[in-house]
């Protein structure tokens, strides 16, 4: 496990000062990391020394706790500086909070404390080949009192300063002889496992030092006591699907914010004039007047937003967290149908609110991070896309990362809420 004195965050004042730091520390050198492909492992072991990574541990662990709208903020905050080291640990806070869901209390007590000594956990979920993305071929099969995992995975995010794989796979055991019940599970494996091979070989567009490349698995002999089940997660209405996506959001969020500020700089200080306009300073320019004001909407719709959709998914975790039913209540519950399951009314009814309020903000990330990173050239005119500037690793990276999954998906998922009622599904990416 990586080395590292780890800070204690106790507060999201305190959590949302030291983003604020780190965020001014990472801004230097972005570009050129960028452009040159140089991978941020000294600003990650910052990042792990500084206690942010583990500011969603459970009190009773000796976490802060803190709701998601905060951990949004704080990844808002990075992605302005640095998207990339923003996006790195977006799987290491996702399946934090599959073990607070899912997790056994020895397997909680045991990562957690982990987590609060720094270590990073990263993603090994997408495979290629399937019909769709949610078909997973890894499997996971009972080998004695043991399992074996064997596959490939792929856009492994932070794999290569990782210290835990959370490593989606699926049961393969038709004789039952595990005990296990049939299904996706999340082997949370040490990057030293033996057979397991990181492989360095993302070469994306944009979000180019995440180190989001393939991890392969051959013959990897785990125990039972490394496998959390998924669905305890996401057959239910906790709110997992939306914390995950509203980071998404606060990513995106953050690189319009970035790629703003730097064609605002730009403009001020190097664009001059379209000589139609007759003015001295391109800021007089009444067009580019225009059209700063047109994008710092985009801009400030996209953060209040994503703060409104923060708000909705804190009270989803809370209302799951409060409401939570034993088996003997849940008989008696008001109960109501979402996505076949059958669940307490107050978290559905929240955690709907939630995920829709998580898409609208999904919507209008993806959005703004597109077209002012595009609008950066165009308000800058022909200087700004000089190579050496590597102005052009805004949009790369925001076009890249928001092909995570699709916004028109969520403009349906909107849209039948409204017209017919019908709430969002638990497959964990709303």
């Amino acid at each position: 496990m990586t080395a590292v004195a780890a800070d204690r965050i106790a507060s999201a004042a305190q959590a949302r000062s030291v983003a604020t730091r780190l965020a001014e520390e990472f801004a230097v050198g972005a570009s050129e990391r960028d452009r040159d492909r140089v991978l941020p492992h000294a600003e990650i072991a910052r990042l792990s020394a500084s206690g942010l990574l583990a500011i969603t541990v459970p009190a009773e662990f000796g976490g802060a706790d803190l709701p998601p709208s905060v951990v949004a903020d704080v990844v808002r905050t990075l992605a302005v500086a640095d998207p990339n080291i923003a996006q790195i640990p977006h799987s290491h806070f996702v399946y934090v909070n599959l073990l607070r869901l899912a997790g056994s209390a020895e397997q909680r007590q045991r990562y957690f404390a982990q987590l609060l000594d720094g270590a990073r956990i990263a993603n090994a979920q997408s495979e290629r080949g399937g019909a769709t993305v949610a078909e997973i071929a890894t499997t996971v099969r009972p080998i004695g009192h043991r399992f074996r995992i064997d596959g490939t995975k792929y856009y492994c995010t932070g794999s290569l300063f990782a210290d835990l794989l959370a490593v989606l796979t699926r049961l393969d055991d038709p004789e039952g002889n595990a005990g296990l019940a049939a299904g996706e599970y999340i082997a949370y494996l040490p990057t030293d496992t033996p057979g397991v091979r990181i492989v360095d070989d993302w070469n994306a567009l944009g979000q180019r030092t995440t180190g989001s490349g393939t991890v392969e698995f051959d013959d990897v002999v785990v125990e039972r006591s490394q496998l959390v089940a998924r669905s305890g997660a996401v057959n239910a209405p906790t709110g997992y699907g939306a914390f995950a996506q509203l980071l998404h959001a606060a990513i995106d969020t953050g690189i319009a914010r970035g790629a703003f500020s730097a064609a605002t700089e730009f403009v001020r200080s190097k664009s001059r004039p379209w000589f139609e306009a007759g003015v001295q300073r391109a800021i007089d320019d009444p067009l580019l007047i225009q059209r700063f004001g047109e994008l710092s909407v985009a801009v400030v719709a996209a953060e209040a937003t994503l703060a409104a959709a923060g708000a909705a998914v804190d009270r989803a975790v809370e209302s799951d967290r409060s409401g939570r039913l034993s088996a003997l209540d849940r008989a008696d519950s008001t109960v109501l149908k979402l996505a076949g399951e059958t669940t307490n009314s107050t978290a559905v009814d929240a955690v709907t609110d939630a995920s829709l309020a998580v898409a609208t903000a999904k919507v209008l990330a993806d959005r703004a991070a597109n077209e002012v990173s595009a609008a950066l050239f165009e308000v800058g005119g022909t200087r700004s896309a000089a190579g050496d500037l590597n102005l052009d690793h805004f949009w790369r990276n925001a076009r890249t990362h928001t092909l995570h999954d699709p916004v028109r998906w969520k403009y349906q998922h909107i849209g039948r809420a409204l017209l017919h009622e019908i709430a969002p599904p638990l497959h964990g990416v709303i």
